[in-house]
């Protein structure tokens, strides 16, 4: 374990480069980030527009343990900088014939509320979350937690016990085939199918491994800040802040600085910087494309296939609807050929919508009696659309199947609007192309083929957030932090 105390700059402020800052300094080491925009938070940030306030990127906090980690590493508690408590209901689900179904967090509530709604058996919605946790269980601290490009992770009792049931790991099914057999009921497949695009992939083609994911909202729980998503951003920077990191916002970083391949500082518009080692939160394209010009940059993995992004319409609408949750999701009919699409670069006439209103939970987010609607559908990545059409021509489709299912006339209660495009994604975060979590998960080497979170050929320079091992989402983002830290402090 190397116990030398280094300068370090993190360029980027989202949530992983926010959690690589609190661990470093945790470990004794000057800490300083770099921020482009004038806030911390990137993606996890917030936005008002009128008298609503809406959480701008992710609107769903799973794996609490991970940020309650960062406090208690330094030694404090968690609940004396933000507060969650777990949803009863995780999520709500709707079909165009009217079917609803309510996702209990709770297993057996939800397996019955399914069997009562869906005809499928309760045992088979309780073995399929058992084998959910099996598989989580199995993989997860391994595939997560630690790199995948460090020798020292293939040796373990962990790796070997996983390698030895990996017939049980469905990695060479696709996640829908998995779902097919195991619910044979459409409605059920399609519900677990969605799951995948909490990557941004398609579940016809995601391995079977990522059916694990629904063991993360309902076996170990979706939980709601107070506050807001937002809260999560600002509890760690707080920490951050109180543990003596340094922060540069509104500061633009134009080059990390090499010398005889080994990463000496970085420099911005004004100023040259001189630090022992460089973490970037920036999306790794950009961090070899601008950054590293003078650096080969690992052409094959930057060209692999972009996760989809979002098309996000904040709404204020001025009218309570008791029917729905915080979480509220409306299905297309056609599935497949919703993620077909998307992957030529289009969307369907009847894309799945989701809703999030935050103001079930925070009153402050909306006015008495209306409500703030997080409204998402799955676009693709940038590919240069006419994105004016689309986004019009995608609205209109949104607003006419919520007023099919919810028999009203939504479009006389809109009262405020913002929206935000793949193109906007990119301008904001350096998401290459507005993809949301880097590179997709549609094969069943994703999780090999994501960039490192070090580089070997150029020393002192590290990786983390949701375009490096392991992946986008809060969960994910955090483990990247934890893995640069053990990175840094065993001398890599």
């Amino acid at each position: 374990m190397n116990d030398a105390r280094h300068k370090i700059a993190i360029i980027g402020a989202g949530i992983a480069g926010l959690a690589t800052a609190v661990r470093l300094a945790i470990r004794g080491h000057e800490v300083e980030v770099f921020e482009s925009n004038s806030y911390p938070g990137g993606k996890l940030s917030e936005i008002s527009v009128g008298q609503f306030r809406f959480d701008a990127g992710p609107s769903l906090f799973t794996m609490p343990q991970y940020v309650d980690d960062l406090f208690e590493l330094a030694q404090k508690n968690p609940n004396d900088y933000f507060h969650y408590q777990r949803l009863p209901v995780v999520c709500k689900y709707f079909w165009d014939d009217r079917t609803i179904v309510e996702g209990f967090s709770e297993i057996t509530k939800f397996a019955q509320e399914v069997e009562n709604k869906l005809a499928v058996p309760s045992d088979k919605i309780v073995s399929f979350f058992e084998k959910a946790e099996k598989k989580y269980a199995l993989t997860g601290s391994t595939f997560l937690e630690h790199s995948l490009h460090r020798s020292d992770t293939w040796f373990t009792k962990t790796v070997a016990k996983a390698l030895f049931q990996l017939p049980k790991l469905d990695l060479f099914k696709s996640m829908h085939q998995v779902h097919e057999k195991s619910m044979n009921n459409n409605k059920m497949v399609q519900l677990l199918d969605r799951f995948a695009t909490y990557n941004g992939s398609n579940p016809y083609k995601a391995p079977g491994l990522l059916s694990m994911i629904p063991h993360f909202e309902h076996g170990i729980g979706a939980y709601y800040p107070k506050g807001g998503m937002v809260a999560i951003t600002n509890a760690i920077f707080d920490l951050a802040t109180s543990l003596g990191v340094k922060f540069q916002f509104s500061t633009k970083v134009e080059e990390i600085l090499v010398e005889e391949k080994k990463v000496v500082g970085i420099k911005t518009k004004d100023e040259s910087f001189s630090f022992d080692k460089v973490v970037s939160n920036m999306d790794v394209f950009y961090t070899y494309k601008k950054l590293l010009p003078k650096v080969k940059a690992p052409e094959k993995k930057l060209a692999q296939e972009r996760s989809t992004s979002a098309l996000i319409f904040y709404w204020g609408i001025n009218k309570s609807f008791p029917e729905l949750d915080l979480h509220n999701i409306f299905f297309t009919n056609d599935y497949k050929s919703e993620f077909e699409l998307l992957g030529k670069g289009n969307v369907i006439e009847d894309p799945t919508v989701y809703v999030n209103i935050s103001s079930k939970y925070s009153d402050s987010d909306a006015p008495k009696n209306m409500e703030n609607w997080f409204v998402m559908i799955n676009v693709p990545y940038n590919k240069n659309q006419d994105w004016e059409t689309l986004i019009a021509k995608v609205k209109t489709n949104v607003i006419n199947k919520l007023n099919q299912v919810l028999g009203v006339k939504l479009q006389e209660n809109i009262i405020v609007e913002e929206i935000l495009d793949p193109r906007l994604i990119e301008s904001k975060t350096s998401s290459y192309k507005g993809a949301l979590y880097g590179t997709s998960s549609n094969n069943q080497f994703s999780a090999f083929m994501r960039h490192a979170n070090f580089k070997r050929s150029l020393k002192n320079l590290y990786f983390c957030g949701g375009s490096v091992h392991p992946g986008g989402g809060i969960p994910l983002c955090l483990m990247s932090a934890k893995i640069v830290d053990d990175l840094i402090t065993d001398g890599y």
